[in-house]
């Protein structure tokens, strides 16, 4: 992983509203969702270049009918960060199976 893009909305439609924004601006892919307090607080996670998630991420508050309050790059992330951010994927992928 080259970068990992982190936005936090609240709820739901948001977030995916907000990811559709991210992908559709910039070669960026979706990676994992964390929703906590029934789904009210809503954490999207995405990966690309550092310029791609950059720029995915502040197209995202721009455009957001719900306001970003939270959101965050982190550019050559540490092994173990990857390693949280792909054991949250594959509770999602479990999900789905």
């Amino acid at each position: 992983m080259k970068a990992l893009g982190f936005i936090e909305v609240s709820g739901v439609v948001a977030a995916v509203d907000a990811l559709d924004i991210m992908c559709k601006s910039s070669n960026v892919e979706f990676v994992t969702w964390e929703r906590k307090l029934g789904g009210r607080m809503v954490t999207v996670v995405i990966t690309g270049s550092v310029s791609d998630v950059a720029e995915a991420i502040e197209c995202a508050k721009r455009q957001s009918r719900v306001p970003i309050p939270a959101s965050n790059v982190i550019a050559n992330p540490h092994s173990e960060t990857v390693r949280m951010v792909e054991l949250s994927a594959s509770r999602l992928a479990k999900k789905k199976a």
